[in-house]
């Protein structure tokens, strides 16, 4: 009976208040053999006494027809990256004057890359005690992998939770103040409760003493719990500045250039954050060039020669 309340309800919430099928209730009536067909309330109208007539129901075409845009606006998915799955993340873009050794060289950093995301989401929540920290630089579908490994495994109802660190961070700050209707509780709960977080951009503001309490805070208490985390960053580990247990870093393609101590992650998040993510995270190097900035070149160069 709970479970009948709890469907109509969803379907009720789901349903699109001008369906000209169900008129806004999320059913529509069908016949008692459909397929997924319930009943849902006695109609005795019409019915001869003592034999009450049963509506069969299944939830109308409405309440599906968006559910994926509901289920990732609860995740908090920007609608810049709803459209980001494993089908549209390209690993051979074609760049130009660029030999085909390097060509071929970042192709196969970006399908490496989308193969173990790919598997990881296929795989979670079975043998995903660890998560993924995706490290490279700006433009190569960090953010793109992590969307759409997160947009996998909640639409199969796994609960999920997509923030931008320095936007988490401002909404944990703005709590404070007294006249916001959030409270510090209230903005972390979800963050420390759901199955799967991406915390996207992690160290891309300057760490202060607060803000490496506040993610170190959320780092800890989900590795305890043993929730899994997935991270991008733009910030790569150099030889020097990472953790000393840590395994040797990956051989970097050509061109690219490493980091030095001090725009390393460890320096944007501290040894101690930097050390957990070891534990906690499978690290994934991504190398290739700026892809969006590529595509703005290539666009100004047709315009320029039109």
């Amino acid at each position: 009976m709970l479970a009948r309340i709890a469907g109509s309800a969803y379907a009720s919430i789901m349903a699109r208040t001008d369906c000209p099928v169900c008129q806004g209730s999320g059913w529509k009536v069908v016949e008692r053999t459909a397929k997924g067909a319930k009943a849902l309330a006695a109609d005795r109208s019409g019915s001869a006494a003592g034999e009450p007539k049963m509506v069969w129901a299944v939830p109308c075409d409405c309440t599906t027809a968006d559910r994926a845009g509901h289920v990732l606006g609860r995740a908090r998915v920007p609608e810049r990256y709803r459209h980001c799955d494993f089908e549209n993340y390209e690993t051979d873009n074609e760049i130009e004057n660029v030999s085909r050794e390097q060509l071929a060289a970042w192709s196969r950093s970006l399908a490496q890359a989308k193969l173990v995301v790919q598997r990881f989401a296929a795989e979670f929540p079975v043998g995903n005690e660890n998560g993924l920290l995706l490290m490279g630089p700006c433009g190569v579908g960090k953010t793109h992998l992590a969307v759409a490994a997160l947009k996998e495994i909640i639409l199969r109802g796994h609960s999920g939770l997509f923030y931008d660190y320095r936007e988490l961070l401002k909404e944990i700050q703005d709590s404070y103040n007294a006249e916001s209707q959030a409270t510090e509780m209230g903005v972390l709960e979800p963050v420390l409760q759901a199955e799967i977080l991406v915390l996207d951009d992690i160290g891309s503001s300057k760490p202060s003493l607060w803000a490496l309490e506040t993610v170190g805070h959320v780092l800890n208490t989900r590795y305890n719990e043993k929730r899994v985390t997935l991270l991008t960053t733009n910030f790569l580990d150099s030889e020097t500045a990472g953790n000393a247990a840590a395994p040797a870093p990956s051989p970097r393609v050509v061109g690219m250039r490493a980091p030095t101590i001090e725009d390393s992650l460890t320096e944007r998040v501290g040894k101690r954050i930097r050390s957990r993510l070891y534990e906690m995270c499978r690290t994934v190097e991504i190398f290739a060039p700026d892809y969006r900035k590529e595509i703005r070149n290539i666009t100004r160069s047709a315009g320029s020669s039109s």
